[in-house]
């Protein structure tokens, strides 16, 4: 039995979508879901704290872990894709220039696709005032890592061959701010592999969670949440 320490942002969503594309597979990893509630502070909790010390979600505990031994806790999105993906050897190939080209394109998310992305977010929707010169900056900077993720689509259905955990990671963080829309008209080949992806079935149980765990999800955040998902306590 997995823990994941989860709530609906991009990042939470990586892992679902990987753990029910796992039960598609045939490679299902049992899991329940533990909810974070970043908007209340739980986050900062010390029973949270002691698996993910950097205060974020999402986070995961394997209790069955491959070695034997007693319970796995990782943090960082990334780290949990590779790490499932390498425990049920799916969604990460295993021949070097397979494996060289899927983790380049999930660190290339975990570098730049979110952080920059999530940056547009924070300065288009959630700064206290408008500062023009970082919306502009980070939406100009979102736009560029789409026009590469176009480029490199581009003769490809998915990011590295098949579909896997660069993609998983990658999805989720193509324009998740209706209240700051990024212009994806020119990125086709984006548009097109972001609407195979989210066609498919475990996709949609994986986005589904959202409304499950968080029935507000995607509603406008309180000023005390904000004080609390910006480290102004």
């Amino acid at each position: 039995m997995l823990d994941l320490h989860y709530w609906p942002t991009p990042n939470g969503h990586k892992v679902t979508l990987l753990l029910e594309e796992l039960a598609e597979a045939g490679a299902a990893q049992p899991y329940r879901i533990v909810p974070v509630d970043i908007g209340r502070g739980a986050q900062f909790e010390p029973a949270f704290l002691a698996i993910s010390p950097n205060n974020k979600m999402p986070a995961l505990v394997d209790h069955a872990p491959a070695d034997g031994g007693g319970p796995l806790a990782i943090f960082e999105s990334g780290a949990i894709l590779q790490y499932l993906a390498e425990k049920t050897g799916h969604f990460l190939p295993t021949d070097l220039r397979g494996r060289c080209e899927t983790l380049q394109w999930l660190f290339w998310q975990a570098a730049g696709l979110g952080p920059m992305t999530g940056q547009h977010g924070h300065f288009s929707v959630y700064a206290p005032e408008p500062i023009p010169y970082a919306q502009d900056r980070y939406r100009k900077e979102s736009g560029r890592l789409l026009r590469v993720l176009d480029e490199h689509l581009r003769g490809r259905e998915f990011i590295a061959g098949d579909y896997g955990i660069a993609d998983m990671a990658c999805h989720p963080w193509i324009d998740p701010y209706d209240r700051a829309p990024l212009d994806l008209e020119p990125y086709a080949e984006v548009r097109r592999w972001h609407a195979a992806i989210a066609a498919r079935p475990a996709a949609k149980r994986a986005y589904a969670l959202s409304r499950v765990v968080n029935p507000a999800a995607g509603q406008p955040l309180s000023d005390e949440e904000k004080k609390i998902l910006f480290g102004q306590r």
